[in-house]
């Protein structure tokens, strides 16, 4: 089966393409290379033994889209990633976030309702549930008003996929991830942002390795217990993991609703600077880092319920905070300040 992967060669995007080869899917990857780089899919090969197929799409431009379909009767299902993710970006560039991860989005649909594909895995996110009323947050926890654009095009899309299920044979399984982190045990690939590093662990193995000079905290003073925002800090690889479990259920015929929605964290909650603590125990590294102001759009604590996937998913985070560091100073060190 043909698996099409749009942002493929990105963060999680490439640790899934790697889980679905080693699971026998051949796939197709699109993706315009706007905060990634060709070479990924080198770094896969040496991983997978697969070179996966490449093309360089950006899904915004319809035209090319179509084309790209048109001639395209192998594709078996989707699983969409290609989209910015940047909080604080899509506070000071709104219009950016909306066309990016909305349009492309919907030339995307549109191209697949035309070619009678019908099975979509949409990377959601875990902002669409806003400033949470009350901790864990499950799958029927309220979607509040978004805290940032970045989070607003994250249900924009959920809705799209509700409505369209609805008046269509597609069949969507939405996954709300919590904070991904970590990076592939070869050390191969990883998380590897163009520019200044929006997500923490990152700027944390950059800031270590001596790319950046110092860690700014956004805030010690959020009614935590360390007065630092919480998170629910997920490994890459099991993130992934979860991808290649929720496509082979509605291959195999067992998702129950035409659209179905799932949690993917691990239902524990760390701060930020119980991860700058396990980052320095792990590193065995002293890290330079400042308290500096709050960052808009942030929310105060935010971490899952995992049971709806743990028991209809049959799936499970297995990585702790500490192989999270692990796995992203290794791969920092083998990158170096690239």
């Amino acid at each position: 089966m043909k698996i099409l992967v749009t942002g493929g060669t990105g963060y999680i995007g490439s640790h899934t393409v790697v889980e679905l080869q080693q699971e026998g899917y051949e796939v197709i990857i699109l993706d315009n290379l706007s905060n990634s780089v060709i070479e990924v899919t080198d770094n896969i090969e040496k991983i997978s033994g697969i070179k996966p197929e490449f093309h360089k799409i950006d899904l915004c431009d319809e035209a090319v889209v179509n084309e790209f379909f048109k001639d395209r009767n192998d594709i078996t299902a989707v699983i969409h990633f290609a989209a910015f993710k940047a909080v604080g970006e899509s506070v000071n560039d709104p219009l950016l976030y909306y066309r990016n991860n909305v349009t492309g989005m919907i030339n995307l649909l549109n191209a697949l309702e035309a070619n009678a594909i019908n099975k979509f895995v949409y990377s959601s996110s875990c902002t669409v549930y806003g400033e949470a009323d009350s901790l864990p947050v499950t799958e029927n926890s309220p979607v509040k008003k978004a805290e940032s654009p970045y989070g607003f095009t994250k249900q924009i899309g959920e809705q799209i996929l509700t409505d369209l299920s609805k008046i269509s044979g597609m069949k969507t399984i939405v996954l709300r991830y919590f904070n991904p982190t970590g990076a592939h045990d070869s050390s191969l690939i990883g998380e590897l942002p163009i520019g200044i590093p929006n997500n923490l662990v990152p700027y944390i193995t950059q800031t270590a390795i001596g790319q950046r000079e110092i860690l700014t905290v956004n805030g010690n003073d959020y009614d935590t217990p360390d007065g630092t925002n919480i998170r629910d800090y997920i490994h890459v690889v099991d993130l992934a993991k979860a991808h290649v479990i929720a496509l082979k259920r509605m291959l195999d015929g067992k998702d129950e609703n035409p659209l179905e929605i799932f949690n993917l964290g691990t239902g524990n909650g760390n701060s930020v600077l119980e991860v700058i603590n396990a980052f320095e125990f792990v590193s065995g590294m002293k890290l330079n880092f400042r308290i500096g102001p709050r960052r808009e759009g942030d929310v105060v604590s935010i971490y899952s319920d995992t049971k709806k996937a743990n028991e209809i998913l049959g799936w499970k985070a297995e990585r702790d905070l500490n192989d999270m560091m692990l796995t992203s100073w290794n791969w920092q060190k083998r990158i170096g300040k690239k």
